[in-house]
């Protein structure tokens, strides 16, 4: 079974988000992605739970479910995606999603599973870019920070010295402004 790869992508993009510092999957959306019922999906896990280490999959906290939903405008219990719930939602990490794949062992699971490995490393690549480039940023910024202060220190030291020039032409005028002796012999007045 084959997927058409951007509405997929986009699909699973929009399904992908950041718990605890990990990019998960919830078990909705990824029974979803998969084919099958949450019901289903979670009871494969539970029944198959040593191949689902802490790092693959956890339990959402109230918390955290709690800002899932509003973050998703979803605050009634009535609706279908979230409401009615017996149970905190699971998420599956990347390698908690593919493993997922190999335990339902249907054909969409498993041609689903590549479509959301390659929309994790996707996600990755893309924040990594963005990495790149805040440190570019910082880099620029301490650049042009040096550059300013640099400036600052010329525009000192050039308003000091313009300061000097200005004072000895002061001196010059003012000292031209005294009495001056007559040129020529000029015989001492007792």
């Amino acid at each position: 079974m084959t997927l058409p790869a951007k509405a997929n992508f986009e699909q699973i993009d929009a399904y992908i988000v950041r718990l605890r510092g990990e990019k998960v999957l919830l078990d909705v959306h990824l029974a979803e992605l998969y084919g099958v019922t949450t019901k289903r999906l979670n009871e494969q896990v539970k029944r198959n739970s040593r191949r689902f280490p802490p790092d693959f999959i956890f339990y959402l906290t109230n918390q955290e479910f709690n800002n899932l939903k509003s973050q998703n405008a979803t605050s009634s219990s009535s609706n279908a995606e979230w409401g009615g719930r017996r149970k905190r939602p699971l998420a599956f990490t990347e390698h908690g999603a593919v493993m997922a794949a190999s335990i339902l062992s249907s054909e969409r699971a498993a041609a689903v599973s590549v479509y959301v490995v390659r929309a994790f490393v996707r996600m990755r690549n893309t924040l990594a870019a963005h990495k790149e480039l805040a440190t570019k940023l910082e880099e620029l910024e301490r650049r042009t920070a040096g550059l300013a202060l640099k400036q600052d220190e010329l525009s000192a030291s050039t308003r000091a010295q313009f300061r000097e020039v200005i004072e000895a032409l002061r001196q010059l005028m003012s000292s031209s402004r005294t009495a001056s002796r007559p040129i020529g012999f000029v015989t001492p007045k007792e």
